[in-house]
């Protein structure tokens, strides 16, 4: 067993036991097991408030879970203290739905936030890390001296997007990447992402309901319903999965075992 330190060689980065969280009366997540192994792209799928960004925060550490192991490289991170939790928070890189970039920041200021105000790193260098990174996602210097605003919606995805890898992290969290972008964008950000992911070498977790981004970025796909696991395997097989809670999912169809809460008016 791994005594927190040091761990197998085949260990995964990523390795959630029997996680619980609850708001109140509301169960979310029921008891969750996945792993996520060393630069593998796992992307959970489920409906709207199955869990999903409950159980990234929770990995984050935004939220704590009332039971259960969360560790990453082999290190529990369930009620760990703030100083490692400081340090634990600089393997992570996020892009966050809807993009979240700081209207009152220039383009490049907002990818090289993290290196500022997170690492102490002085703002020449930052700049340059920062114009590197924008020219990775297809974006010239010019466009590291505009306003968030001054954008279109795919554009800010890609600021978004090497601001997550920005610091080169070690895992980097995706949630809902395409989220209100038209089909053909939406493939431009598939396509970055796989991209950056490999040249950083980074390990992906992703959330999303759009299975067409699932399985273009996908290694594996675990699917989340009622605070469950209730399928994953490799992305190959998510269309023969043989689960009937996928095959819905999958096929958009209102029949099935997922039974949609509408209230008569």
């Amino acid at each position: 067993m791994s005594d927190g330190r040091t761990q197998p060689a085949n260990a995964p980065k990523i390795a959630v036991r029997d996680v619980h969280k609850s708001f109140g009366p509301k169960v979310v997540l029921d008891g969750i097991d996945i792993d996520c192994g060393v630069g593998e792209s796992l992307v959970i799928i489920g409906g709207s408030g199955t869990g999903k960004s409950v159980l990234i925060k929770c990995i984050l550490g935004l939220l704590h879970p009332e039971s259960g192991s969360i560790r990453i490289d082999g290190v529990e991170t369930v009620g760990m203290r703030r100083a490692a939790r400081t340090a634990l928070m600089r393997k992570f890189g996020m892009l966050f739905q809807g993009a979240a970039l700081f209207d009152s920041l220039r383009v490049w200021e907002n990818v090289a936030f993290g290196l500022i105000q997170g690492r102490g790193m002085e703002r020449a260098g930052a700049k340059r890390i920062a114009l590197e990174k924008l020219a990775s996602v297809g974006l010239g210097p010019e466009v590291g001296e505009l306003r968030p605003a001054e954008l279109s919606g795919g554009m800010q995805k890609r600021v978004a997007l090497a601001r997550a890898i920005a610091a080169e992290p070690e895992i980097i969290f995706f949630d809902e990447p395409t989220t209100g972008l038209d089909p053909i964008m939406a493939d431009v950000i598939n396509d970055l992402i796989i991209k950056c992911v490999r040249e950083v070498g980074a390990t992906a977790v992703s959330i999303t309901h759009d299975m067409v981004s699932a399985r273009k970025i996908g290694d594996r796909i675990a699917m989340l319903h009622k605070g469950k696991i209730v399928w994953q395997g490799p992305a190959t097989e998510i269309d023969d999965s043989g689960n009937p809670f996928v095959e819905q999912f999958v096929n958009g169809r209102a029949e099935g075992p997922i039974q949609m809460e509408v209230r008569a008016i």
